[in-house]
Parts: structure tokens; sequence; C-alpha cells
């Protein structure tokens, strides 16, 4: 159940910014007089449509390949490399006959609809939701701190007082991608009565990307009992029951869930004694952890308090415009650390496959739904626009350069990067799909 519940929210986010975007640009196309022949949300590859209608001039229809969309506009170079049509005259309603402002308008329409909807998503979200966080002074046991985290200087219980000499208020902004993304980022944070200063590297991103799944950098520090017990895994079989407190792993006092994970990590494959609490009474017993460094618990995890910021209408959407513009300024950062090799490709592009499972995940929550679906808005906005040929980004590069010379660019040239920006795509697609499947099926 829970996959069918990612293929349905990644299929039901992707046709929702799909069918926008291509809007944006049939609106656009309509609006200067320019003929529209198809209107498809998904590919019909192959000639394999779910189904179609035809409208007027215009074909719509649903294709099988959930890989993005596509309006065939008359008289333009695109995908369908249909260069037999451009052999003709050109007519009053194609769009080559249009002047250089208009189809530039046209071609920059489906980014600027995907950029208003991720602000108006966003927006909804802080006036509907509001912005629920943890306060930094909620956090009274400190931080764990991933091996990431102790590598660059951090322990185990620091209390983070201040970023770049800023007072932090709230744990989210400790988290910040554009911390992680920028440069000369420095923590000071309380350890034994004493103040410590810890510098991030500037590769901060990159490493965070290569580093194991689980605890990474920083969060917040849990005291624990012990919930649901796994059967048939080594906690039953130690005679754990939900409720019990672990005392004592070897030898070693336990106090906080990051403990108890890094123990366990520690000695995985081995069997050691444990002390643990039930109704006040401390009982011994012996646990085989596994080899993963898991015994088959669900931990009850203290509850800190957190806090809500309510939004009026007003202030939503300067709030959400500010959010989808912070997300478009960590793309092109974190592009750029691509391109410099901060960051692993195999880290930072991903397919179908990762954005089910790990931005809308197997449980349906509409806040992260909506939240995904204005991210995934922002960065499709950002992505249209690299130079590419076969992008919108490209048609754009060369309406500029025809508006600069003064003359069309020759139409070999045209269909010459449209050759070469599909194989460009294609292969970002072939590599995005088997980074997936060997990201997230064979691994």
């Amino acid at each position: 159940m829970d996959v069918l519940v990612m293929i349905a929210q990644m299929l039901l986010g992707l046709t929702l910014l799909v069918l926008l975007h291509e809007w944006g640009h049939f609106a656009a196309a309509r609006m200067f007089g320019i003929r529209v022949e198809k209107f498809y949300v998904f590919f019909d590859a192959w000639g394999k449509k779910l189904f179609s209608v035809q409208k007027g001039e215009t074909e719509y229809g649903f294709g099988w390949l959930p890989l993005g969309g596509y309006v065939k506009i008359s008289g333009m170079i695109d995908e369908s490399l249909d260069t037999d049509a451009m052999k003709s005259e050109p007519q009053s309603w194609e769009f080559r006959s249009k002047p250089a402002w208009q189809r530039l308008i046209v071609m920059i329409g489906g980014v600027t609809v995907n950029a208003f909807l991720g602000i108006l998503i966003f927006s909804g979200i802080f006036w509907y939701y509001g912005q629920e966080f943890l306060p930094n002074h909620a956090l009274t046991n400190g931080v764990a701190a991933g091996p990431i985290a102790r590598e660059v200087g951090f322990q185990p219980g620091d209390r983070i007082v201040s970023l770049n000499g800023k007072k932090v208020e709230r744990f989210d902004e400790v988290m910040a991608t554009d911390i992680f993304l920028g440069e000369n980022n420095q923590f000071q944070v309380l350890r034994d009565g004493n103040i410590n200063v810890i510098k991030l590297p500037a590769n901060m991103a990159g490493r965070l990307l290569e580093a194991e799944n689980g605890l990474s950098f920083l969060a917040p520090r849990y005291r624990f009992r012990l919930g649901e017990i796994v059967v048939g895994m080594p906690a039953e079989a130690a005679g754990l029951k939900p409720g019990d407190s672990i005392i004592r792993i070897d030898g070693e006092a336990i106090l906080f869930f990051d403990q108890l994970q890094e123990i366990l990590k520690a000695r995985a494959s081995k069997t050691v004694p444990i002390e643990y609490m039930r109704h006040g009474e401390i009982l011994q017993s012996n646990l085989t952890i596994s080899e993963q460094g898991t015994i088959g618990i669900y931990p009850e995890l203290e509850k800190l308090k957190t806090a809500r910021q309510e939004f009026s209408l007003a202030q939503s959407i300067p709030a959400g415009a500010s959010l989808a513009w912070s997300t478009i300024a960590d793309n092109v950062r974190g592009f750029g650390k691509v391109f410099s090799g901060e960051i692993p490709v195999e880290k930072s592009l991903g397919g179908p496959i990762a954005i089910a499972k790990k931005m809308y995940g197997g449980e349906w929550v509409w806040y992260r739904f909506w939240m995904t679906t204005a991210l995934l808005s922002m960065i499709l906005a950002f992505m249209n626009l690299l130079p590419i040929p076969a992008l919108d980004g490209g048609h754009v590069l060369f309406l500029l350069i025809e508006m600069i010379i003064r003359r069309p660019v020759p139409e070999k040239v045209l269909i010459g990067a449209q050759y070469v920006g599909m194989a460009i795509v294609l292969m970002l697609m072939v590599f995005a799909f088997g980074n997936d499947i060997w990201q997230h099926v064979l691994n």
C-alpha cells in the first residue's frame, strides 16, 4: 500500500505541474493567435497514449510516459522535429511568423506559471497551516551530532547559541539549505560552560550527500523509552517490552536515543549484556545485535515543546514569495557546486523513484504533498530555464540572440541544436532512471 501511495502522490503532483506548465505555453500562444496542434500531459511516446480528444484545432490528451508533457505549436522547431512543415511559406497563425518578443513570451509562459504556482502554494501553506517550529531553547539536551558533524567539530550535547554572530531562535535555522551550500559559516556552541566556535568547510553539501543514510549532521537530542517491539527481532528475543527504558548496554550508560544508535552500530553482530528498567525494577538480559546494528524497536521519543507562527493572508504572500525565491537560489548554488565537482552528480540527480520515495513518501500527508509539489514547481521552473536546446531555456537563448543580431538564427542551426539538446536530455533521463534503480531498488 505504501508503494501505491507514493506512486499516486507522485502522479498527482506531476500531473498538476505538467498540466499548468504546458497551459502557460498554450495560453500565451493562443493570446497571440498562434495555433496549437497538440496539448499533452505526459508523453505519448511511440504514438501510444492513454486517451485524447480533438477540440477545434487542438488535440488534447494524456500520454503514458510521466516524464513531462508538451504542446505542439504550429511553425516551431521543437521536439517533434517536424521539418517538413517548415518548408512551406509561413502562415499568419504560425509561431515563426510572429515577432520575436511574442515568441519569447510564449517560451517563458511555462516557467512563469510554475513560478507563480510555487509562490501560490507556499503562500497557501503559510496561510492555512501556519508554521510549526522547534524553538532552539527547547533543546534542553542539546544536539545529537552525526559522524559528519563530529568531523567538523560538533559533539553530542552541544547547545547552539548563534550562527554567524546572530542568535539562533529556531532549530530549523541550523539546518537551512543555504548553510550547507554557502561558505564561511560558523556556529557558536555552548559546551561544558564554554563557548566554542565551529567553522563549516565549503564542501558541506557534497559531504552530506555522500553520507550514509541516517543521522548525518545535527538533530535534537531525545531521551526515550521503547515503543513497539518488532516480532522476531533481537529486542523481543531479549525479553524487552514496550515501555521499558534501556539503562546500559555492554557496560555503557544510555540516556539518549543517539547514544543507543551509536552503541548498536559499533557492536553489530555481537551478543552483549543489557540492563533495562520496567516499572521501577532494573532487569538484565543478553542482546544479540543484528548485522545492520538494529534490534527491532520503535522508540517513543520525549516530546519537545514546539511553537507555531500564524500568518494572515497579507503576511502569507511575501512569506511564500520569499520561500520560492530561496528555493531558486538554493538550486542555482547547488547546480554550481555540481559543475565544480563539490557535489556528486549521482547524489544530486534523481528520477521518478527518488521523487516518490524521498520527497512524497509512503504516507499521504497533505501538508507534505503540497510542500513537495511547490518545491518541484520551483525546481521545474529553474531547470526549464537552463540554456539547453530542447528545453525552454534553449529556445529563449536563441530568441535573445535573434533580438540582439536583428535577424533569425538559421533554421539549420536550430534543428542541429534541437538534436543536440534532445540527446542531452535523453542522456540525463537515462542517467536519472539508472541512478534511481541503483540507489533505491538494487541497494
